[in-house]
């Protein structure tokens, strides 16, 4: 048992017979009292158990003992809680008075288990039959239970009750009134076991009483004690000076208590009650209480002017507190959390957890701001067979600092309508465009420009052997602009798409799966207020034959592209527009590989070369605004695309091909240790088709691609793209990104990426980002990242801290600083103390440290990590 918290025991009265001093009279007077109170009471005369006088077996290796399920005997008529067992007793049991020296000679010889037995009440017929059938067992070793502490937790169904087994190193009592065990006394029954030095069953009031070493295992959970008085049915009772261990929630915990109270089925009260998750000899923290009731056929912990005592300073009381007992959901208050930012001041939060109902939860968080006033922030989740989402309302009435009322608005709601429909709604509203900047610490919220309003319904089908997607969609933006750089908002889009596909086989293809016929439709409405509005309509029917014999493939693909604008003429004179383009590809590629040995190492290498062919005619297409269209890109994934834009305003013209090969090293365990690919394209003939401001290429190949990364070691992950010009021999983008993780807790970012400046984005892109979280000295780990922007000589993003993990709990200290706008930056400060199993106090973290710092594991939690996460 772990060390408890008290190392004094709690004072006890002397007994009544505490001074008593036996002398021959008392012995003889002793001897005597039980033959004239058997003749009083007309009780059966004492009788030694015939078991107990059978010599001696010898010695022999005793058995692996492995946990055994006890099952329980026919239950008798009688409905008494002990049941009987093979062996059937007509009197009290007694043992003969040994000496110590007969005990230990014994117990070198034999060192037998301690005897089980069951007390029951005995028919008239078997106590006329005894005395013959006891002559009889003393022939053949008496049957006992095998002495296991892994009983069936709960009895089988239909059991009308539970049988109480008792065994000790001396066992006597009368028949049908008391047993008693004396020396390594164990009293088991379903779900629990009961041990102790002594140990008292009183039957008619089916009440045990035990003394010295208490001890009760139950479903895992162990409690010990000086003294225990309980009755096993209505399960009232109490045990002083408990200690407790429990075993089955994660983590474990301990703790003591003045007195455990038993008030019922699965309903305990402790007084003056102290608990911890840490281990046994580390009392940095615990959880007092006053009174702590528990009830755990609700799961549900009460306790009354509790307290939490950190490094012997009390912090954080309260009056009256309840909590969950499990990992169920529960209705109150959560930890608090403070700090500190540049931006509102002081901070305090306080969040209250509504549990609704199973599938409705709400949480209200009162936060408080030194230099704006209180905010208050809301959270509703639902969730149904058939729909679910969130809704979010944040209130911040007269900001003492901007001078104005802000609040902010949310839904996300998605909902399965049968039969293949779908529908979803996704909404966000900000009062201003500074309300996340002013008010939030976390830069993937500040960062946020264009805030999302977009609904859709949608069905997915088959008809006539064909799958369809049908959806129609509305799509609009609030735009959070920042004055010393205005961007245009995005159109306001209505949207309504079909595409579908069908395959068609043929006999005598052995080939591939057969051809694919496909169609990609699109009308879409676009509006805005200082922008010329239009519809379009799209449609691309293709047919392509996959083809794909083992050692490699062959797709080619034919289609349609045909595009209508119709122009609203009270926003521009633009003459209506329509566009036809035939597209022809051709995609190809070869698998070689072999088995090679580097390094000591078997691996599979293989060698993937892959061409790929697009014709595509030109058609001008300057007069054609753009309306959700943009460059693509240009990676390995991009180079083998059939267009050079995203979206349908800009179809590229081309008479190209695009070489590429790649190769890779697994392992036997199928490991992609290192990939390696270059890839090209060629112009046959020049594209003219570009986007306003852009240039088309001027050469008759493209830049370099060359790519090589892969899991070089278990801990070392490596990922590169380099994008070469041959003619001018200089690098245009370029990014580098390795990630050293040898264990949870241990990990290291590095990343650099240049991006050149072009026409279409005259502002190029040079930073370096590194972030890590490594252990220090000790107990102590250092957290940071650093991402800096080197063209402009500025830090992107900063973050330092330090982690203190104890065990049982842990403290951070985490300084976070970013830019919001090209003017402004948001500095933060954050303090949290984490006690392992109670929850957190302080400003949490925890969100920032994980979007900073890939690989960021809670130090609490490093213990229970068993894998280390893939690399991205």
């Amino acid at each position: 048992m772990k060390k408890p918290f008290r190392e004094q025991p709690l004072p006890h009265r002397a007994g009544l017979f505490h001074d008593f001093r036996p002398t021959p009279l008392a012995f003889a007077l002793f001897w005597l009292f039980p033959a004239a109170s058997q003749a009083a009471l007309s009780l059966p005369p004492l009788q030694i158990d015939p078991v107990l006088l059978q010599p001696a077996p010898k010695a022999v290796p005793a058995p692996r003992r492995e946990p055994v399920t006890a099952q329980p005997p026919a239950a008798p008529e009688a409905t008494s809680p002990v049941a009987p067992v093979a062996e059937i007793l007509t009197a009290p049991i007694t043992t003969p008075a040994r000496t110590r020296q007969d005990i230990q000679e014994s117990e070198q010889k034999t060192k037998p288990t301690p005897k089980s037995v069951a007390i029951a009440q005995p028919t008239e017929a078997e106590v006329a039959a005894a005395p013959a059938a006891l002559a009889q067992k003393t022939e053949a070793p008496p049957l006992s239970l095998k002495p296991s502490r892994s009983l069936t937790l709960n009895p089988p169904s239909g059991t009308p009750s539970t049988p109480v087994f008792i065994g000790g190193m001396r066992i006597q009592g009368h028949h049908d009134i008391e047993t008693e065990a004396i020396g390594e006394a164990e009293l088991r029954q379903w779900g629990q076991v009961i041990s102790a030095d002594l140990l008292r069953y009183n039957k008619p009031e089916d009440e045990v009483f035990a003394k010295g070493n208490v001890r009760i295992e139950q479903k895992g959970d162990i409690t010990e004690g000086p003294e225990l008085k309980l009755k096993l049915k209505s399960k009232e009772g109490y045990l002083q000076q408990p200690v407790f261990q429990l075993t089955q929630q994660k983590p474990a915990g301990r703790g003591d208590a003045t007195i455990l109270l038993f008030e019922g089925e699965n309903k305990y009260r402790l007084e003056d009650a102290r608990y911890t998750t840490c281990q046994a000899g580390s009392d940095d923290w615990y959880l007092h209480a006053r009174d702590l009731e528990i009830n755990r056929t609700t799961q549900v912990g009460t306790a009354s002017h509790a307290y939490i005592d950190f490094m012997s300073v009390p912090i954080l009381y309260t009056p009256w507190m309840s909590f969950s007992l499990n990992s169920e959901r529960k209705s109150g208050i959560l930890s608090p959390s403070f700090g500190s930012t540049a931006n509102s001041g002081a901070e305090f939060s306080l969040p209250y957890y509504w549990n609704i109902a199973p599938n409705r939860d709400a949480t209200l968080t009162p936060r408080f701001m030194t230099r704006r006033g209180m905010q208050l922030k809301s959270e509703l989740r639902y969730i149904d067979p058939y729909y679910a989402g969130t809704a979010n309302l944040e209130v911040l009435p007269n900001d003492q600092v901007a001078n104005l009322d802000r609040s902010f608005l949310s839904l996300k709601h998605n909902h399965n309508l049968g039969k293949g429909w779908t529908g979803m709604l996704n909404l966000e509203r900000a009062s201003d465009d500074n309300y996340f900047r002013d008010l939030s610490t976390n830069i993937g919220v500040t960062s946020q420009i264009n805030l999302l309003r977009d609904g859709m319904l949608s069905h997915v089908g088959a008809y006539e052997s064909m799958n369809w997607n049908f959806s129609a969609r509305s799509q609009s933006f609030q735009t959070l602009q920042d004055p010393a750089a205005p961007i245009v908002t995005p159109y306001r889009r209505t949207q309504m798409l079909l595409n579908g596909a069908r395959t068609v086989s043929w006999s005598g293809n052995n080939f591939g799966p057969g051809a694919v016929l496909a169609l990609n439709s699109e009308l879409v409405n676009f509006s805005h207020p200082t922008l010329p509005n239009a519809r379009r309509f799209s449609l691309y029917p293709s047919v392509s034959l996959p083809l794909t014999p083992i050692y490699g493939y062959i797709t080619p693909k034919i289609g349609l592209h045909s595009t209508s604008y119709s122009f609203d003429n009270s926003t521009t004179t633009q003459p209506d527009i329509n566009r036809t383009l035939p597209i022809f590809s051709v995609d190809s590629g070869l698998y070689f590989e072999r088995e090679i040995n580097l390094f000591g190492s078997d691996y599979q290498q293989t060698l993937e070369p892959r061409l790929f062919y697009v014709r595509t005619p030109y058609r001008d297409q300057s007069q054609i605004p753009v309306f959700d269209s943009g460059d693509i890109g240009f990676g390995i994934p991009q180079i083998f695309s059939e267009n050079r834009f995203a979206g349908v305003d800009r179809i590229s013209d081309a008479n190209q091909v695009t070489l590429g090969i790649t190769s890779r090293f697994f392992e036997e365990t199928g490991i992609e240790r290192l990939r390696g690919t270059l890839a090209q394209r060629y112009y046959l003939s020049l594209p003219q088709v570009t986007l306003p401001g852009g240039t088309p290429p001027v050469r008759k190949y493209s830049d370099l691609l060359a790519s090589i990364g892969g899991r070089i070691t278990n801990a070392l992950t490596l990922d590169s793209l380099w994008q070469y010009d041959p003619e001018l021999k200089q690098t245009g983008n370029f990014s580098l990104t390795g990630r050293y993780l040898p264990a949870p807790g241990n990990i290291l970012n590095v990343s650099y990426r240049y991006t050149p400046a072009t026409p279409i984005a005259p502002i190029g892109i040079k930073q370096i980002d590194a972030s890590a979280q490594w252990p220090l000295t000790g107990r102590w780990s250092g957290l940071a990242r650093w991402n800096h922007s080197i063209l402009d000589s500025k830090n992107l993003e900063t973050l330092a801290g330090l982690e203190y993990n104890a065990g049982c709990w842990a403290f951070r200290a985490v300084v976070h600083s970013f830019t919001t706008t090209t003017s402004q930056r948001s500095d933060s400060i954050f303090f949290q103390l984490e006690l392992n199993g109670i929850g957190t106090i302080g400003s949490n973290p925890l969100d920032v440290l994980k979007r900073n710092i890939y690989g960021y594991t809670q130090t609490t939690k490093i213990s229970n990590e068993n894998n280390i996460p893939e690399p991205r």
